[in-house]
C-alpha cells in the first residue's frame, strides 16, 4: 500500500521535478526581473530565474506529462489507479511545470527580501519552493490527498539534500546544501 502511494506521489510530481531541473540546466540569459530592483533596493528575483530557463522548464515538464499520458494510455501502468486521457496528463503536467517555475521564482523573491544572496542556504525554502508552487497549480486541475502531499514534500527534501551532497562530493557544487 505504501509503495503504491509513494509511486503515485512521485508519478504526480515528476513533471514539476523535470521542469525545475530543466530550468537550471537550460537556464541562462535574460533574467525575468530584467535586472530591476524592488522598493527595498534589492533585486526582484535575481539572475537565477531566466526566460530561457522558464520556457525550457515548462516545455520539458509538459513533455514528461505527454510521455506519462502515452504510457498510461498503453496500459503500461494498468495495475495502478492512473486514469485520464493523454490530454489530461499534458494539461496537468503543464500546470505542475508552470507552478514549479512560479514557485521557484517566488522562493527567489522571498530570499531577496530576507537579504539572502543567491546560492546561500535558506533551509526548506530552497527545497520546497518549486514543489509548493507545483502542488498549488496542480491542485487546480487534479487535487490529490494530503498523504500524497506529505510524501512529495518529505521525499523532495530528502532527494534535494542527497543530490546536493553528491554534487558537492563530486566537485560540481561548492557547498553541500
Amino acid at each position: 500500500m505504501f509503495y503504491r502511494l509513494l509511486f503515485a506521489s512521485l508519478w504526480y510530481i515528476l513533471p514539476a521535478y523535470v521542469a525545475n531541473a530543466s530550468a537550471c540546466i537550460f537556464g541562462g540569459g535574460t533574467p525575468v526581473d530584467l535586472g530591476k530592483n524592488f522598493i527595498d533596493g534589492r533585486r526582484l528575483i535575481g539572475n537565477g530565474v531566466t526566460y530561457r530557463g522558464c520556457i525550457f522548464g515548462i516545455l520539458c515538464g509538459t513533455l514528461v506529462g505527454l510521455i506519462q499520458g502515452i504510457l498510461v494510455d498503453f496500459n503500461i501502468f494498468n495495475s495502478l489507479d492512473f486514469y485520464g486521457t493523454v490530454l489530461d496528463h499534458v494539461i496537468l503536467a503543464f500546470f505542475l511545470s508552470v507552478g514549479a517555475i512560479v514557485g521557484d521564482a517566488v522562493g527567489s523573491f522571498i530570499k531577496r527580501r530576507l537579504n539572502i544572496e543567491r546560492g546561500k542556504p535558506a533551509p526548506l525554502l530552497d527545497q520546497l519552493d518549486f514543489v509548493i508552487g507545483a502542488l498549488a497549480f496542480g491542485y487546480i486541475v487534479a487535487p490529490i490527498p494530503y498523504e500524497m502531499i506529505i510524501i512529495i514534500c518529505l521525499f523532495t527534501v530528502f532527494v534535494h539534500l542527497l543530490g546536493n551532497i553528491i554534487a558537492y562530493k563530486l566537485g560540481i557544487k561548492d557547498v553541500w546544501w
